[in-house]
This record gives C-alpha cells, sequence and structure tokens, in this order.
C-alpha cells in the first residue's frame, strides 16, 4: 500500500510542477505584453533586463518567504 501512495504523491508533484510551468508561461506572456504597452518597441535591450531583474528580485523574495513559512510550520525548507 505504500508504493501506491507514494506512486499518488509522485504523480501529484509532477502535475502541480506542469500546471505551474504552464501558469507562469502565460504570465510571461501578459507581463511582456503590458510592458510593450509602456515601453514601445524599439527601445532597445535595456528595458528587457529591467524587466527580468524585477521578476528575478520578486521571485527569490517569494521563495525566501515560503522557505520561511515551511520552517515555521514545521517542515524544512530546502533554500
Amino acid at each position: 500500500m505504500g508504493d501506491r501512495a507514494s506512486y499518488l504523491a509522485t504523480m501529484i508533484a509532477l502535475f502541480s510542477a506542469a500546471f505551474g510551468v504552464i501558469a507562469a508561461l502565460a504570465w510571461n506572456a501578459a507581463i511582456t505584453d503590458l510592458i510593450h504597452q509602456w515601453l514601445p518597441a524599439g527601445k532597445g535591450i535595456i528595458p528587457e533586463f529591467i524587466y527580468a531583474v524585477i521578476i528575478t528580485i520578486i521571485a527569490v523574495i517569494v521563495m525566501v518567504q515560503m522557505g520561511k513559512a515551511a520552517e515555521r510550520a514545521g517542515g524544512k525548507s530546502v533554500i
């Protein structure tokens, strides 16, 4: 019976990761379109790097906060 529970947990993790990637791609397209409205085409590569830096900073902050929440809940943080 333990194998079935392990299999189910693995499948849930895989499906969650797959849907997470799909959601991330959808948000990327939406945010990219929003940035293009504010910064018209032809402005060079600098706005794209600014966008990438801002998203990276947000991602790091969210991951650190999630790690702290996991530790408070008694789990292990992988960060």
